[in-house]
């Protein structure tokens, strides 16, 4: 739930309340496409739970944690992404996070550069 006590889009589209292009579920979390695409792949995987943000996350959470870079690492592997990939997770409003649901972007199909600012 967002601050105010409302649900955030995330939780939204997790409930079907509101469209989203979804490439993946399972029981744990979501896989959609970003409408605001960083890079042409970008993918948003987006856990069931909502974990406000990284620095929020629970002991309890490390099984969910640890889930999303798996489904990470499986739909780059199913794209065929062997020329490598970027994952990123933004906790807070100075580092970028728009949506306080933690979710961990997927970028690919360009080459990136470093440092990524």
């Amino acid at each position: 739930m967002a601050p105010n006590g409302e649900k955030d889009i995330f939780q939204k589209i997790i409930d079907r309340e509101i469209p989203a292009e979804i490439l993946m579920e399972d029981e744990l979390c979501i896989a959609i496409r970003d409408i605001h695409p960083g890079a042409p792949i970008h993918v948003l995987i987006i856990p069931k739970k909502n974990i406000p943000r990284l620095g929020e996350a629970q002991e309890s959470d490390a099984p969910i944690l640890g889930h999303l870079l798996l489904v990470a690492q499986k739909f780059a592997q199913n794209q065929g992404l062997s020329g490598g990939f970027r994952v990123v997770i933004n906790n807070g409003p100075d580092a970028g996070e728009s949506v306080p649901h933690l979710h961990v972007h997927l970028l690919a199909g360009k080459p990136m550069i470093w440092p990524p600012c």
